[in-house]
């Protein structure tokens, strides 16, 4: 005997026939479409399965979360360090474009100190140098020795005068020191150079007269 038909006899007892098996009918289906004690287990262990997976989610975007906190720290405090960095190279270039100006401006005295020095060498040469050449080399000076540019060429020593009765013009240069163990044997060189180049231009000028070539120096080696 089915359930329905228990239902139904147990129905009769109370209701009509037609009523007491509708009445079974309807309780039949609906407790059919009822969940099974075995699947509410199944489903209260997927449940379960779902809140330890979620917790693990949980637990775990906790860890990304302090992780991230903590990359964040050491980024702002890399960012703290590169700012150190920044100020202590802006300290830097403003201290070297400080020594810059002030190596500049010592190159720039030492410069003059070394043109002032050369002028003295020059005028000095200027007063006792006639009397030298004169008591070396047989030669007069007829006019005082001066610094002029001629025909563009500056000369820094230029003189008329004449020896055994022949004209005679003087064109010199001055370097403070010869020195070849300063790196000065090229400068040597390049003065005497210029000095030639000097003294051409006033033969051209003078083509009958001699040229007197003079190299003044506060100091030179026998080696130069």
């Amino acid at each position: 005997m089915t359930n329905v038909e228990k239902l139904t006899r147990r129905f009769e007892t109370v209701f009509d026939r037609r009523q007491s098996s509708v009445l079974a009918e309807t309780i039949t289906e609906a407790y059919n479409d009822l969940v099974k004690t075995s699947d509410f287990s199944e489903l209260k262990a997927i449940v379960k399965d779902l809140a330890e997976s979620q917790n693990r989610l949980a637990e775990a975007q906790q860890r990304t979360e302090a992780r991230m906190d903590e990359l964040a720290q050491a980024q702002q405090r890399t960012e703290t360090e590169m700012g150190k960095l920044a100020q202590a190279q802006q300290r830097t270039e403003t201290n070297i474009a400080a020594m810059t100006r002030a190596i500049t401006g010592m190159t720039q005295e030492l410069g003059g100190l070394s043109r002032s020095m050369s002028y003295s060498l020059e005028n000095e040469s200027y007063r006792n140098l006639p009397a030298l050449l004169k008591s070396h080399y047989g030669i007069t000076i007829d006019e005082k020795i001066v610094r002029l540019d001629f025909d563009g060429e500056e000369i820094n020593l230029f003189a008329r005068g004449h020896r055994n009765g022949q004209p005679i013009y003087l064109v010199g240069e001055s370097k403070l020191q010869l020195d070849e163990r300063r790196n000065n044997r090229r400068a040597a060189e390049a003065i005497l150079n210029q000095i030639d180049k000097k003294a051409a231009v006033v033969q051209r000028r003078y083509p009958d007269a001699e040229i007197v070539r003079v190299l003044l120096t506060h100091y030179a080696r026998p080696a130069v």
